[in-house]
Order: structure tokens, then sequence, then C-alpha cells
């Protein structure tokens, strides 16, 4: 079983930039990013495949937010820029188990990973 734990959440202005983190206890396969605003569903944010050559972003995000990895300390980083209101959520970081078959890329679904972490807050205010 792999532990992940999201780091790096905070109060931000609207405009500003946030770079969250979430350390793995050990290899994964694709990892993503998820988020929960206040009474609403869970929602995909951004996918990274396990080497880190391919990624994956929802439309409300791109070009705003970069995902990147580092398989040598088995984190994945979510770097935020021109924050606004509605990111205003709980991030939370998913993983796939290493040797679960990654041909079917992009993974936006939650049902498609194995391990979650506890969540980091992020808010931006206006």
């Amino acid at each position: 079983q792999v532990q992940l734990v999201e780091s790096g959440g905070g109060l931000v202005q609207a405009g500003g930039s946030l770079r969250i983190s979430c350390a793995a206890s050990g290899r994964t396969g694709s990892m993503a990013w998820f988020r929960q605003a206040p009474g609403k569903a869970r929602e995909f944010v951004a996918a990274i495949s396990w080497r880190g050559s391919r990624t994956s972003y929802a439309d409300s995000v791109k070009g705003r937010f970069t995902i990147s990895r580092d398989n040598a300390e088995n984190t994945v980083f979510l770097q935020m820029n021109s924050l606004k209101p509605a990111d205003t959520a709980v991030y939370y970081c998913a993983a796939r188990r290493v040797g679960r078959y990654e041909g079917g890329w992009p993974y936006s679904d939650q049902a498609e990973y194995d391990y979650w972490g506890q969540g980091t807050q992020v808010t931006v205010s206006s």
C-alpha cells in the first residue's frame, strides 16, 4: 500500500501563484490531482504519466496549471498560476499502482486511481 501526503496548500490572493506537492511512500504509475470545492463533486484537474512524458489538464486550468513529477523522490507537483477564487478547493493527489496497464491514457476518472491522499486546502481570495 502506497501512502500519499500532500503539502503546500494555503491562502493566496487572486492572480497569485502556489505550488502544491504530493509525496508518495513508494513507486507509482500515473499520478493526478483532483479537487473538490464546497458543495460540489470532486473533479479532475491534471494528470501525468509514470515517466512524466504525457500530461493532461482540465479545460478550466489549461494554460494556468502545470503538473510535473520527480520519480527519484516519488513526488508530484502542481504549479498553479493566475489563480482565481473559483480554484478554491481541497486538492487531492491520486496515483495508480505500479503494474497496471497504462495504455488507456489519459486517466481523468477517479475510478482509475488506486491510492489517494488526504487533501490540502487551497483558498484564493478576491
